[in-house]
C-alpha cells in the first residue's frame, strides 16, 4: 500500500475517532445533568444521551467505512488548495462581533451584523465581489430580515428572553 493512499484512510479513521471522543465526552457530560423525569416522562438528561449515542453510531461507522475501503462514492475535495485567510477573518470577525455586542445592540443588529460579515467573507473565498456599497446594503438588510423573524419567533411565540435593543420586545 502506497502512502499517497495509507494517508486517506488513516485521516478517515481519524476522523471516525474524533465522532467517538466528542461522542464519549458527551455521554461523560450527560451523567451530569440530573435524570428526574419530567412531564413526558423523560428527564432533562435524555436528549443527550441520545445525542451521544446516535453520534457514538456514526462514529464507529465511519472508522468501519475508512478500514474497509474507505469513504464510498466521496467526491474530490473542492475548493483552494491552501485556506483562505482573509476570508477567514471576516467570518471570524462576524461571530466574534456577534458575541461581543449581543448584550449591547440586541440580537437582531448583533446577528445582522455577523450575516454581512460573515457573508462578506464567504463571497470573498469564491472570489466573488463583496465590498461594493450596494452588496452591503443587500446583506444588511437580508440579515435582518433573518434575523428579526428569529428573535420574534423566540420571544413573542416561545418566550424565550433574548437580548433586545428595546424595552418594548421587538427590536
Amino acid at each position: 500500500m502506497s502512502e499517497s493512499s495509507a494517508s486517506p484512510a488513516l485521516h478517515q479513521t481519524l476522523i471516525g475517532a474524533g465522532a467517538i471522543l466528542v461522542a464519549a465526552a458527551m455521554a461523560w457530560g450527560a451523567t451530569f445533568i440530573p435524570s428526574t423525569a419530567g412531564y413526558s416522562g423523560v428527564g432533562p438528561n435524555f436528549l443527550p444521551w441520545v445525542v451521544a449515542v446516535v453520534l457514538a453510531i456514526c462514529g464507529i461507522w465511519l472508522v468501519w467505512e475508512a478500514r474497509t475501503g474507505g469513504f464510498r462514492e466521496m467526491e474530490p475535495p473542492s475548493g483552494g488548495e491552501r485556506a483562505d485567510w482573509i476570508a477567514f477573518a471576516w467570518v471570524s470577525a462576524g461571530v466574534l462581533a456577534n458575541a461581543a455586542l449581543i448584550t449591547t445592540i440586541g440580537f437582531v443588529l448583533s446577528c445582522t451584523l455577523c450575516f454581512a460579515l460573515a457573508v462578506r467573507g464567504l463571497r470573498y473565498a469564491e472570489g466573488k465581489p463583496s465590498g461594493t456599497p450596494r452588496q452591503t446594503v443587500v446583506d444588511v438588510v437580508t440579515g435582518m430580515l433573518i434575523a428579526a423573524p428569529v428573535f420574534w419567533l423566540f420571544t413573542k411565540l416561545l418566550a424565550i428572553n433574548l437580548p433586545g435593543l428595546t424595552g418594548t420586545g421587538w427590536l
